[in-house]
């Protein structure tokens, strides 16, 4: 799984470890400042290797991680995920802002007097009777 090489370029290696989508799409992140390589602004070329420290900042969301190994080609999910340590501070942040943002979107009160969709088919059945 390791590449033979101790650098990689960071946009190839955002991508491949599946933080983007497409290769274009994490240089551009880098690009506008939402990766940062040891705290600070780079750019899609500057190169990569074990030990880089990056903060990734996606929507709301931002990791903290640790490059552990390089890899060539864009593999599954499971195997993308031993590319890298997220720190735990960073872990932390994560679950509290999961959690604040499935706080916020609370039932509202005029839904709540609405039948879902077991419900409205309960009520159909009992109108046929």
């Amino acid at each position: 799984m390791s590449d033979t090489k101790s650098t990689q370029r960071l946009d190839k290696w955002l991508w491949v470890a599946r933080f983007f989508k497409t290769r274009s799409l994490a240089a551009q992140a880098v690009a506008v400042g939402k990766v940062q390589l040891e705290g600070a602004r780079v750019k899609p070329a500057k190169l990569v290797g074990p030990g880089a420290r990056l903060r990734i900042r996606k929507g709301t969301f931002e990791w903290e991680i640790v490059v552990t190994e390089l890899a060539k080609q864009r593999r599954s999910a499971p195997i993308a995920k031993t590319l890298y340590e997220e720190t735990q501070a960073s872990i932390d942040h994560r679950h509290v802002e999961s959690e604040r943002r499935g706080a916020e979107q609370a039932p509202h009160s005029a839904d709540m007097n609405r039948p879902d969709k077991k419900g409205r088919r309960e009520l159909i059945r009992m109108k046929r009777t």
